[in-house]
């Protein structure tokens, strides 16, 4: 499991979900050749005869690593194979919330430049990874003219949803979007796991952390059939860019896709050498050998803290990873970072873009509040080899 948003600053349970389910890995030896498809159990996949295969389908699931420009890679390369069969195609994306619908129709349609894109969609409120590492497949949308579609809610109505309940949230606010078909026994297995290999970041109990889970699996599935239907008798191919600990083993967003009657989705998902899932044959319907390559990757440096949103000033800290620059800079839970740099701190992406901009090897200053008192500390980012 790969832990957090990049610069590591989550944002109650809902950040955590994020940063747990962009993608899981286990060790294996069954990965596909760079560039090559196989069925999860290593036998290979002729790429013309698939991509002929997805066409057919009402659905196709592309997973990811959500810190991962390899996985973006392949994913806009599979979106141009699949557009060349279905230009109809719709992209879904995990990444936005429904209130945000009208920025992507406006991106698609070329008016607003990336600056605005990112202030109007607040994309750093709602998702926070690196941008950098999906403009391609934005852009590639706008070029085409290809529909994106916002999949997601808000994360205060996703926690609501799971820690309170299904009608804690308007109908009109969820879309219309029905409560979720119960977890099977696999998926509670494969979530407790999660929390037990994550015991710093766990917040919630296991049963909330299930609920809020299928909370989110629910409304992106609910997106994806609501653009179906609104289809007719034509729908389009709708293909969704979504975290690969949703979609393994068809336990998340396809299990919540089947029980709304949307059954002909596949799962694809990339693989990189040395991080193969086992031979399930149930882990997807084909996988993609990625030629992992550190030197193209954003960097990976981290903060290492939870942070909490509020109406006072700054952005509190919930907690502070063990071994984390963080912890080495002194913050604890309960400080309030009000400057990092130059920069004032008014919300976590204030805090996110600072880190994200810190070269490694380079010392960040901040200014926190704890207990009435303000303090000065410094962030020390180690270098990458």
């Amino acid at each position: 499991m790969q832990a957090g948003f990049r610069v590591g600053t989550w944002v109650g349970a809902v950040g955590l979900l994020a940063a747990l389910l962009g993608g899981t890995v286990k060790a294996g030896s069954d990965c596909p050749a760079p560039g090559a498809w196989s069925t999860p159990a290593g036998e290979p996949l002729d790429a013309a005869e698939l991509y002929a295969d997805l066409a057919t389908r009402e659905v196709v699931l592309l997973g990811e690593r959500h810190d991962r420009m390899d996985h973006h890679r392949w994913q806009l390369g599979t979106l141009s194979a699949l557009h060349g069969q279905r230009p109809d195609m719709v992209i879904g994306l995990e990444m936005l919330p429904r209130s945000r619908q009208p920025v992507l129709d406006a991106w698609v349609a070329g008016e607003l430049d990336p600056e605005a894109f990112l202030e109007k969609s607040g994309w750093y409120e709602h998702w926070g990874f690196d941008p950098e590492l999906y403009w391609p497949i934005l852009h590639f949308a706008r070029i085409h003219d290809v529909p994106l579609l916002a999949l997601n809610l808000e994360r205060e109505y996703i926690q609501r949803l799971g820690h309170e309940g299904w009608d804690t949230v308007d109908a009109d606010t969820r879309d219309g979007v029905s409560a979720p078909a119960a977890a099977s026994q696999g998926y509670r297995d494969y979530l407790e796991a999660v929390l037990e290999r994550h015991p710093a970041g766990m917040g919630p109990d296991s049963e909330r952390f299930i609920a809020t889970q299928l909370a989110w699996d629910r409304m992106m599935a609910g997106g994806i059939a609501a653009r179906i239907k609104a289809g007719g008798d034509t729908p389009p191919l709708v293909v969704a860019i979504i975290g690969s600990g949703h979609l393994e083993y068809g336990y998340g967003v396809p299990h919540q896709l089947a029980d709304l009657g949307v059954t002909e989705a596949a799962v694809l998902l990339p693989r990189e050498p040395g991080g193969c899932a086992d031979s399930d044959p149930a882990l997807a319907d084909a996988v993609f050998g990625v030629p992992h390559d550190e030197r193209f990757e954003r960097s990976s440096l981290m903060l290492g803290v939870h942070l909490e949103s509020d109406d006072a000033p700054g952005i509190r800290i919930l907690r502070v990873q063990e071994g984390s620059v963080g912890e080495a800079a002194g913050l604890e839970a309960g400080d309030r970072v009000l400057r990092a740099g130059e920069q004032t701190i008014r919300a976590a992406g204030d805090l996110q873009r600072v880190v994200q901009a810190t070269p490694p090897g380079m010392w960040l200053p901040l200014q926190i509040e704890r207990e009435g008192e303000r303090l000065e500390r410094v962030a020390r980012f180690p270098r990458e080899d």
